[in-house]
C-alpha cells in the first residue's frame, strides 16, 4: 500500500523536482540550540535554572533594599554578571562549533544509485 516517488533533480525533471520537494520535509541535520534571535533569552532562562545563579540573583535583589544593604549595589551584581557572561560566551562558542559541524555534514557529497 505504501509507495515512494523518486524524481531525479536533473535536466528536464528539475521543475517537477522543485515542485514535489516543497511538499516534504528536508533531511538537514540541526543540533544547535540557539539562533541569533533567541540566544540571550534562552541562555538566561537555562542559566537561571541553576540554583547557584538563583542564589546570587537573590542576593542582588536583596541588596537593593536599604534595610538589608550590605555592600554597594553595583559590587553585588559583579559576580553574577561575570558568571553569566562567561557561561554565555562558552555556550555561544559551543553552539557555533555545532553549527559549523552541521553545515559541514549537510554539505557532504553523496552517491546516488542510478541505473
Amino acid at each position: 500500500d505504501k509507495h515512494r516517488i523518486v524524481i531525479p533533480c536533473l535536466g528536464h525533471f528539475k521543475e517537477e523536482y522543485e515542485k514535489v520537494s516543497k511538499l516534504y520535509m528536508n533531511n538537514k541535520i540541526r543540533t544547535t540550540r540557539y539562533t541569533l534571535l533567541n540566544f540571550l533569552p534562552r541562555n538566561l532562562f537555562e542559566q537561571f535554572h541553576r540554583v547557584a545563579n538563583l542564589y546570587f540573583l537573590f542576593l542582588v535583589v536583596l541588596n537593593w533594599f536599604p534595610l538589608v544593604e550590605a555592600f554597594q549595589k553595583e559590587i553585588t551584581m559583579l559576580p553574577l554578571i561575570g558568571v553569566l557572561t562567561i557561561i554565555a560566551v562558552k555556550d555561544g562558542l559551543e553552539d557555533y562549533s555545532r553549527y559549523k559541524m552541521d553545515k559541514q555534514i549537510n554539505n557532504l557529497v553523496t552517491k546516488v544509485y542510478s541505473r
